[in-house]
């Protein structure tokens, strides 16, 4: 069973008077977070690459559009009070990647970050987003590296939050551990017991609101991580995700390869974190060549989960001066043609080649694309 609302089938479900909105927007308050207390908030479902993933979006259709990428075993909901704040002048779409939150578990069983990227760069595509603004936390992070070296020029701005080429492994390995360690649960209390030993900076009730996005309840009564069990499994090693003895993040573009990333973009770290360190990360925004870094006091590696109002405080007035730079933002690709029940997209078929350069099996330099 369940525990949250989402779209069920190809059409829209209209989440804008929601009861789950309504506690978003009371947290919203809570927090002093600005937003739009009449916001435009649905729940979707599409298919990318022959797989079913589940999104939210948020917003006017006709605005700027914001692409969101959650980090590893998290979901598109992660960012509720960043995607509640922006859609005041953005379109958000947070998407829940492969084998994550309501998007369908990978047939392939492939979670390498160039798969992920090859989903992000085909989404991209099929909702005629043009050349967006994203923003990726940790795994997203490295997805969002990841597809900006297999296509330049594919967005207009980026925001990297606590990622980046080289990281430490002590709070990736704290992170690998809670995650094999939180599968099931007897009930709801034992996951929020450990959930807030696990994350002391956020508070219990923003925790007891989001649990319903992570579980499920089985006909047994035990509550279940929504995750792939193979992102739980001891074994599991995520291509494109591993760390080098040296720090660097293997398979994923290294500090040469983000010197080509010609965009504007922004490097969030969490005060605390254990994860990106503070070399780590002006190396990273020094390799940018039109990079920013901002450090987040008060939060560790989830920074806007952590700290949504110093997240914001950060990271919009940079997503306001690129859009201000470019009076086009958005334009771009149109969409491409409407799916139905039981049909593939029209020029699927033809995509297919592109979004192949990020599934090789040779994992060799993705060539150049239009």
């Amino acid at each position: 069973m369940y525990l949250n609302e989402f779209a069920a089938d190809l059409d829209p479900l209209d989440l804008s008077a929601s009861p789950e909105l309504q506690s978003l927007l009371a947290s919203a308050a809570d927090l002093g977070i600005p937003h739009d207390p009449g916001v435009r908030y649905f729940s979707r479902n599409t298919v990318l690459r022959r797989q079913r993933f589940h999104f939210l979006e948020w917003g006017e259709p006709d605005a700027p559009p914001v692409v969101l990428l959650h980090g590893g075993n998290q979901t598109a909901h992660s960012w509720d009070l960043v995607s509640l704040h922006l859609a005041d002048r953005y379109r958000v779409l947070a998407l829940d990647q492969r084998g994550h939150g309501d998007s369908e578990w990978a047939r392939d069983a492939d979670y390498s970050v160039r798969a992920m990227a090859g989903d992000a760069l085909a989404f991209i595509d099929q909702q005629g987003l043009g050349r967006p603004l994203v923003i990726g936390h940790s795994m997203g992070g490295m997805v969002t590296m990841t597809l900006l070296a297999a296509r330049p020029g594919v967005a207009r701005g980026a925001v990297f939050v606590d990622v980046g080429p080289e990281v430490s492994g002590e709070g990736a390995d704290v992170i690998r551990a809670f995650v094999q360690e939180n599968v099931e649960f007897d009930d709801l209390d034992e996951f929020i017991e450990r959930v807030t030993a696990y994350d002391p900076y956020r508070s219990r009730e923003h925790i007891t609101r989001t649990v319903r996005y992570n579980l499920l309840q089985r006909s047994d009564g035990k509550f279940v991580s929504k995750s792939d069990r193979l992102l739980h499994s001891p074994d599991f090693r995520r291509e494109g995700a591993e760390r080098s003895d040296d720090g660097r993040i293997e398979g994923a573009p290294d500090l040469d390869a983000v010197r080509s990333f010609d965009l504007p973009a922004l490097v969030v770290r969490g005060g605390e974190s254990n994860v990106l360190t503070p070399e780590g990360a002006e190396r990273f925004a020094d390799a940018l060549p039109r990079g920013q870094l901002v450090t987040v006091a008060d939060c560790g590696h989830n920074v806007h989960g952590q700290n949504t109002p110093g997240f914001l405080d950060a990271v919009r007035p940079f997503l306001d001066s690129v859009a201000r730079e470019d009076a086009d933002l958005g334009c771009g690709l149109p969409p491409l043609p409407t799916w139905e029940a039981g049909r593939e997209l029209v020029d699927l078929a033809e995509r297919d080649a592109l979004y192949a350069v990020l599934d090789d099996d040779e994992r060799g330099e993705a060539p150049d694309t239009p």
